[in-house]
């Protein structure tokens, strides 16, 4: 078990250290109404007192209605400043320039995409720095979208589980509601993590901590690490190699 008081104190000291290095006036992240965008946002606010939540809901029903409302309790509970942009029009814009995609998940992808694209245009406009949300397990899986939410200026729980992240939101009497409901990225409706990486999170996160899981799993794991690699670096420059 993790003495989360201590390890407060250290995540909180990292992020002032790389605001006051940076330069930045303040800090802005995506306020989804998930467990990973709240345990950034308290820790960024505990650091930053100029820390902003932006809920940018699109095109599905639990944008607009759990998780926005679960992403204003947050902003509430912990005096965070929070803003909504509905970005559906930019994304339906993004549909009729390319009338021919079809691909379902090539257009879900465009969401976390526009999210990031307004992030940074916010946080230009104003002097912040983006933080991320993406903690160990969806890393580890490659569960996240590149250049959308994996793209960000610094993340404070890139080493914490999806079962530790949980467990350190308890440790700050965060809301209920986000604490337990189902981890979704939200691109479409009954959208599930779980149900679409084929594993649960209490499976993975033990794998990752101690290597142990069926050989099913072990499989998996290791061949989402490897399938999705470049998602975890930089773009390959010439005349560097894979």
């Amino acid at each position: 078990m993790r003495d989360y008081k201590k390890e407060t104190e250290k995540r909180v000291n990292w992020i002032k250290d790389i605001v006051k290095d940076s330069g930045a006036k303040g800090i802005i992240f995506g306020n989804s109404g998930g467990k990973d965008s709240a345990l950034v946002g308290i820790l960024c606010k505990l650091a930053c007192e100029n820390t902003v939540g932006v809920i940018m809901p699109c095109q599905s029903n639990r944008n607009y209605t759990i998780d926005k409302t679960d992403g204003e309790n947050l902003a509430e509970a912990f005096e965070i400043e929070n803003r909504l942009v509905d970005i559906t029009p930019i994304k339906v814009a993004f549909e009729k320039a390319l009338p021919d995609n079809d691909n379902v998940l090539a257009l879900a992808n465009m969401n976390p995409r526009i999210r990031m694209t307004v992030l940074y245009a916010i946080g230009q406009k104003e002097g912040r720095l983006v933080a991320g949300t993406g903690n160990l397990s969806e890393i580890t899986m490659g569960y996240f979208t590149k250049w959308g939410d994996g793209a960000c200026d610094f993340n404070p729980i890139a080493d914490l589980t999806a079962t530790e992240v949980k467990e350190y939101l308890k440790y700050f009497s965060a809301p209920e509601a986000i604490i337990t409901k189902a981890p979704s990225a939200g691109l479409w409706d009954g959208q599930t993590d779980e149900e679409e990486m084929g594993i649960t999170y209490a499976e993975l996160d033990k794998y990752i901590l101690t290597g142990e899981g069926s050989k099913n799993l072990k499989q998996k794991v290791e061949n989402a690490k490897q399938k999705t690699m470049h998602k975890k670096r930089m773009p390959l420059w010439y005349p560097e190699t894979k």
